[in-house]
């Protein structure tokens, strides 16, 4: 998804260390019995339940999950699917390090369920010794009835302190024991002889505020797995520390359920506001190094969808400018810009009979310098998925004519309707109300479009209603005629436009979606990754309540098509479409941008309103070139914590596993 070194396994060293410890591991949970109990009464199963293993939505792991009681004893399982995600860089053996067989009720501590405002519900299950399982997401729901079915046969008990933790077998104050087992500093808890000492750790001295005695200062000895090793107390993530100590997070999806707790150390890039420099961003995206309990508060950037709303700021925020490091970052590291890719030079990359010799070298190529027009018309179908890259000019030529004919038999189902048929017909006369509305004041300026009784403008508004009939569900929302345009005019080609149009709509088709889930997720990710590369531009941003990021909305929705020239526009989507060193290319331009225009948005007390107009009036006043240089500049500074920044899925992912399916949809204005 992002270019990057898939995470490893081994350096999750929470995960690691679980697996070293007693009979009660996800991979041994209760090993002395068989995976299948004989007689067993199944009271609950779930399909496509997953797992993360890393922040690749196409590297999740599927399975069923189950409840099954035997002897008044209930049982949970997860299971992953034989063969699935055949292309995914995981072996076997990683897939079944998250296999959980037949966890015992009665080893099991508590059960924390999460919501977030972006993406699926998931829980995290936490055994009776402090170890917690690999999150489980619930694609299609189903947590709910999770949670009764449970409730149904062992004594379940919400937390009174928090509404999604449920305690497991707790015929005490559950909300005292939960405190308790944290050992959380400042919370009193009861001396209840049911408290439970975490794997690894001796009991603590408890002063009269319930706080541990070396909790702020010297060092402690903790012993992990038979052997003692002196831990540095660091008082201001002190409580972050212990917290995760506790939970034993096993991914970094796993890891953002606490970082709430954490704030201070949130920015791994920046020491005393400067640029940590190393070598690896000379050489790409930064690898994430091994993890460990001791230093995650320190290198996981927070993660938390509602983490904003909780943190409370000071009503003035001083507001240092950029360092200068920052200030020069496409100076030191983004790659001059190229010319664009001539013909001469584009045959250099196809054999004889049209085959790619080296699609990532053209990528690159692409992503420096654009291309010439003239190339565009055979090249972005292929940058658009519409033409395999391995594919002949014979092949192509075939699947051009083929599509041809498709595209005719699509089209004639709405040609045929009928005046008395149309009448009939709701959601056709709205759809078909709204694209004559729109392709009329779409690009007309432009000669390729301009003047009365334009056929071009003919072919937008065909191309548009077949789509909304190829695609019923997603239909047609304002915007895709800004999409569509540039696309007809390289392409100069009815059903040729269509085709790769519906490749680029098979990526950015969520972002129309009625919920708008896929354009929050994206803003969601500016936000995150805003607070990540500029902490002091997010502080503002809190500070004047636009951490909503909505003035970016337009940006994203139309890939920038209104914020410049017509041209520059073809020439940064091409970019874009390369997925050189990331996917999500255009959010680090959404973010270069801002940290451009950072000292005056700060300088001049923006507010919303007053930003979003702003934001607005830059149409036509962006350099491209330099914005570019910029965000790869970004890119290669974030690296793997920019791209931990994204949730999975986020567009323009490809949609996986849905079968081309859009929930929700609306055909309304945006």
């Amino acid at each position: 998804m992002l270019g990057t070194e898939m995470h490893d396994l081994s350096d999750d060293a929470d995960y690691a260390a679980s697996q070293q410890q007693g009979s009660q591991t996800v991979t041994r949970s209760d090993s002395g019995k068989r995976s299948e109990l004989e007689g067993a009464e199944l009271v609950y199963a779930k399909e496509n339940v997953s797992v993360h293993p890393t922040q690749y939505m196409s590297e999740r792991i599927s399975g069923r999950l189950k409840l099954v009681k035997q002897d008044q004893i209930l049982f949970m399982s997860w299971i992953p699917y034989k063969g699935q995600n055949s292309n995914s860089r995981l072996s076997e053996k990683d897939r079944n390090l998250y296999t959980i067989r037949l966890l015992p009720f009665t080893n099991m501590r508590f059960i924390r369920r999460h919501t977030p405002p972006l993406g699926w519900q998931y829980i995290i299950v936490v055994s009776s010794d402090g170890l917690a399982y690999p999150p489980l997401y619930f694609y299609n729901g189903g947590v709910r009835e999770f949670l009764a079915t449970i409730k149904q046969h062992v004594f379940l008990v919400r937390s009174a302190d928090d509404a999604n933790l449920f305690v497991v077998n707790d015929f005490q104050d559950p909300l005292q024991k939960t405190l308790s087992s944290l050992k959380i500093p400042g919370v009193a808890v009861s001396n209840a002889p049911s408290t439970i000492i975490l794997v690894g750790e001796s009991p603590t001295v408890g002063h009269k505020d319930g706080m541990d005695e070396t909790a702020y200062g010297g060092t402690s000895t903790t012993r992990h797995s038979g052997r003692q090793r002196h831990k540095v107390r660091h008082p201001p993530r002190d409580l972050s520390i212990q917290v995760l100590e506790k939970f034993s997070l096993v991914t970094k999806f796993a890891r953002e359920t606490t970082s709430p707790l954490f704030r201070e150390n949130s920015d791994p890039f920046l020491v005393n506001g400067r640029i940590k420099h190393d070598q690896s961003l000379h050489n790409g995206p930064a690898k994430l190094p091994p993890m460990n309990i001791q230093n995650v508060a320190d290198d996981v950037p927070a993660y938390p969808p509602k983490l904003a709303s909780k943190q409370k700021v000071p009503d003035e925020v001083p507001i240092p400018p950029d360092s200068p490091e920052f200030d020069k970052l496409a100076l030191v590291w983004g790659k001059p810009r190229q010319p664009p890719l001539v013909p001469k030079k584009w045959a250099a990359f196809v054999d004889a009979e049209g085959r790619l010799v080296d699609p990532k070298a053209l990528k690159q190529r692409i992503f420096y310098g654009g291309l010439e027009h003239g190339l565009r018309k055979e090249i972005w179908p292929i940058l658009l998925g519409y033409h395999e890259y391995n594919s002949t000019y014979a092949e192509r030529a075939y699947l051009r004519s083929e599509k041809k004919q498709e595209y005719k038999s699509i089209k004639s189902q709405w040609q045929s309707i009928s005046k008395q048929q149309a009448k009939r017909f709701t959601k056709f006369r709205e759809r078909r109300g709204l694209i004559d509305k729109d392709v009329v004041r779409t690009d007309r300026s432009l000669p390729f479009y301009e003047g009365d009784d334009n056929p071009n403008v003919a072919l937008l508004h065909n191309i548009l209603l077949t789509y909304s009939f190829y695609n019923f569900d997603l239909g047609y929302c304002q915007g895709m005629s800004d999409l569509l345009s540039p696309i007809l005019y390289v392409m100069e080609d009815e059903s040729e436009a269509f085709w790769c149009f519906s490749a680029l709509m098979e990526r950015l088709g969520p972002n129309f979606n009625r919920d708008q889930n896929g354009m929050h997720t994206q803003l969601f990710a500016i936000s995150k990754l805003v607070e990540l590369v500029d902490r002091p531009l997010q502080n503002y941003f809190q500070q004047h309540d636009c951490l909503n990021y909505f003035f970016c909305f337009r940006w994203i929705l139309i890939q920038f098509k209104r914020e410049f020239e017509y041209q520059e526009t073809m020439r940064l989507w091409e970019v874009l479409w390369t997925h050189h060193l990331s996917e999500h290319m255009h959010l680090y331009v959404c973010v270069a941008i801002l940290k451009r225009y950072k000292n005056k948005i700060i300088g001049e007390q923006m507010d919303f309103d007053t930003l979003l107009k702003f934001i607005n009036e830059l149409s036509g006043h962006i350099d491209l070139e330099q914005t570019l240089r910029d965000a790869e500049a970004l890119c290669i500074c974030a690296g793997e914590y920019g791209a931990a920044c994204i949730p999975p899925g986020t567009p323009p992912s490809l949609v996986v596993e849905n079968d081309g399916h859009y929930s929700q949809l609306e055909d309304e204005i945006l």
